[in-house]
């Protein structure tokens, strides 16, 4: 029929355009790496030449991690979108996640930081910001596979819309092909292409977000430097990413500031740090240092556990005062007068002169250790005067030799006596009677008795010390000397910290910002937040502003529906989350008799297994040894989660190191036996039952939790 040997020609023109299409950016994308090569072999070349030994290693250091970030990711594609703007010149910009030019400087690809690449993330059909086309690529890791093009009407000179002038193909995917929408309509709310690199299975650590940032994620990634934000983010909006690309915009746009004052990315533990250890080198920034709260504070051992009744207590902010007094207590009023023999003159400094040295510097609210520092030059001034007034010629070397005599040290020693922070704290928690005085009106006796030590350790060596105690540790250092303070912090699960953990990290940036990433939902401490405002109040950072991600991108929309049952419960102060993903089959809810789990708990991996991705078996802490030896019986290859992110495909996580991972498929077994493991087993559940981004399957022989039960 001539129709359809016209459709069929259409057909073919369409898809010989789109070969035509392809094979140019493929052309392009060989020449990029190219020339990102001839780029860190260009910092290779470059002696490191220097004034002297320290100012050559910072140079080699420097030039170190500007060739490592320069090196090329083969599995990581070069650029994932083009920008055609309209006006006004016809340009097109490749961007991508680092800046690539070719021998004369020309951009070849554009870093996403760059201001040029911020239309790809906000342009719309209502505010097209100058482009006339955008398009995105799609790859299977490192090889571009396929493109989409979304062209924007944009207004000439004179007013009236305009079609871009310049060509566009690409309306169908070579992988399957999904039309764009007639001209005049709205695009879908995300591209098709968007949605695959979404979905595409996961393996080992997190990947960056970079090709698929929203406009809501943008405005937090792009917020300026001074400015401290606290995110409040539902499952799977992709606050953990947003953090961490809102540290490579920082560490791009202020370079200098940053690299100077530092930046600093704080997570809940070790097994957290490890899935997202890769995503700021794939953005090619290596100048941020990613630890655990518990990690940056432990300079003692830490070794104990407390009760969770006894963490509660160290962790409230009232115990800022008891260790303020705790410290301060250690000063004695002076007992003699200082006589000071110098030549054939004697001078002396009462006994009440020195005690009103000490008030004067006790008013004045300075640290201790530079209170003690300044208790010497103040005795050493009133000793200057006198002599001054007595005709002696004095100097600063007068000064400072009156201030390092044998009688103004012993007088300051035993007055302000030397105070080192483990001590002080050592001192507090072994002593009842020290306890009681420090915390009179302060603590309840109850409470004095809960973080007070049964059997006093013999020594500060022997201290079982835990968590809760190093945070007490770095009040008091912070109380004698002022911690330094950096340029950023991003603080991730920032729900579960306690308020003197809040203290402690806020005094790192009291000249800095910080990014604040969390879920109220997901508190399951004992001393977790109920409020931002209040988090934020003993973070020192009460001016931030409270930015809310309730859009879904990870986590299918009947999962998310699911577990936000449970909110009524746990957090009703805060909406649900909405998700653009919609999968019917992403759910599987199995209720079994006693004798099934082990059996369906094997039969579920299996046939998980067999399909790409990661896969997680997520139990009570106590039951993931169950849980694995059921695995081992069906002779299943796995590996358990232990504080570090192991590299398997089926992994059993117990529910405590669950809270910021993501997987492919999560089993969750027994939610009832999580919820009754501890007081906010609610708040667990909720967390194990979003870490699935394609499927979630629940496995159970107990009654779900009642609000589960549709």
């Amino acid at each position: 029929m001539p129709g359809s040997e016209a459709n069929t020609a259409m057909e073919d023109d369409t898809e010989t355009d789109t070969d035509h299409v392809l094979a140019v950016e493929r052309e392009h994308l060989a020449k990029s790496r190219e020339f990102l090569e001839l780029m860190r072999q260009d910092v290779l070349s470059l002696p490191a030449l220097a004034g002297d030994h320290v100012s050559e290693q910072y140079l080699k250091a420097d030039l170190y991690r500007r060739e490592l970030s320069l090196r090329d990711l083969p599995d990581t594609p070069m650029f994932f979108g083009r920008l055609d703007y309209a006006r006004p010149a016809a340009e097109e910009f490749h961007i991508g996640r680092r800046h690539v030019h070719d021998r004369e400087g020309t951009p070849v690809v554009i870093d996403w930081r760059a201001p040029v690449s911020r239309p790809f993330y906000r342009a719309s059909q209502a505010d097209p910001m100058n482009l006339a086309r955008r398009r995105r690529f799609g790859f299977n890791g490192g090889q571009l596979t396929a493109y989409e093009d979304e062209l924007f009407k944009v207004g000439g000179p004179a007013g009236p819309l305009a079609e871009p002038a310049m060509p566009a193909r690409g309306d169908t995917l070579p992988s399957g092909g999904h039309p764009r929408p007639p001209d005049g309509q709205e695009p879908p709310a995300m591209s098709r292409i968007m949605i695959e690199e979404i979905e595409r299975p996961r393996s080992g650590a997190m990947r960056d977000i970079v090709a698929t940032i929203q406009p809501e994620q943008d405005d937090i990634v792009r917020a300026e430097a001074a400015l401290s934000v606290c995110v409040q983010g539902a499952p799977g909006t992709g606050k953990t990413a947003v953090g961490l690309h809102r540290v490579a915009f920082l560490l791009y746009a202020y370079r200098e500031r940053m690299s100077r004052g530092g930046v600093l990315v704080l997570g809940p533990n070790r097994a957290f740090l490890t899935y997202i250890r890769n995503v700021l080198p794939a953005l090619g920034e290596f100048d941020a240092t990613q630890t655990s709260v518990t990690e940056l504070l432990a300079t003692v051992p830490i070794r104990g556990i407390d009760s969770e009744r006894t963490a509660s207590v160290k962790g409230d902010a009232r115990m800022a005062e008891v260790l303020r007094r705790a410290l301060w207590e250690r000063i004695r009023e002076p007992a003699e007068a200082i006589m000071l023999a110098r030549g054939s003159r004697r001078w002396r400094v009462p006994a009440d002169r020195l005690a009103g040295l000490v008030d004067e510097l006790r008013v004045r609210g300075v640290r201790y250790g530079t209170g003690r520092d300044m208790l010497s030059h103040r005795i050493a001034h009133v000793i200057l005067t006198q002599m001054e007034a007595a005709g002696e010629t004095c100097d600063d070397r007068t000064h400072e030799a009156v201030r390092r005599t044998s009688q103004v040290k012993a007088a300051v020693n035993a007055i302000w006596p030397k105070a080192e922070a483990v001590r002080v704290v050592f001192d507090l928690l072994s002593d009842p009677q020290a306890l009681a005085r420090s915390a009179d009106g302060v603590l309840s006796e109850a409470e004095q008795q809960a973080i007070a030590w049964a059997k006093p350790p013999r020594s500060q060596a022997s201290a079982r010390w835990s968590a809760a105690d190093a945070v007490l540790i770095d009040e008091v250092a912070d109380l004698i000397e002022r911690t330094a303070s950096l340029a950023h912090i991003v603080i991730d699960e920032a729900q579960d910290l306690s308020a003197m953990s809040c203290r402690a990290i806020g005094r790192r940036a009291t000249t800095g910002s910080v990014t604040v990433l969390g879920d109220i939902a997901q508190g399951t401490t004992a001393w977790a937040a109920r409020s931002w405002e209040q988090m934020l109040t003993d973070l020192g950072k009460p001016e931030a502003a409270l930015e809310i991600l309730n859009t879904g991108y990870r986590v299918p929309r009947q999962i998310l529906d699911f577990a936000s049952r449970l909110l009524s419960q746990i957090a009703p102060d805060l909406e649900p989350a909405t998700s653009v993903r919609q999968d019917p089959g992403s759910l599987s809810v199995n209720a079994l008799s006693a004798g099934q789990l082990d059996r369906a708990l094997a039969d579920t991996c299996a046939s998980a297994l067999a399909q790409p991705g990661s896969i997680a078996v997520i139990t009570a802490d106590g039951d993931a040894a169950i849980a694995a030896a059921a695995l081992s019986a069906a002779g299943l290859p796995h590996a358990v989660l232990d504080g570090e992110a192991e590299s398997a495909q089926l992994t059993v996580v117990p529910v405590g190191l669950a809270k910021g991972l993501e997987f492919d498929h999560v089993i969750v077994v027994e939610p009832a036996t999580i919820v009754g493991a501890e007081a906010r087993g609610l708040q667990r559940l909720y967390v194990a039952l979003t870490r699935a981004v394609s499927r979630l399957t629940v496995l159970h022989t107990q009654p779900l939790p009642e609000p589960l039960v549709s």
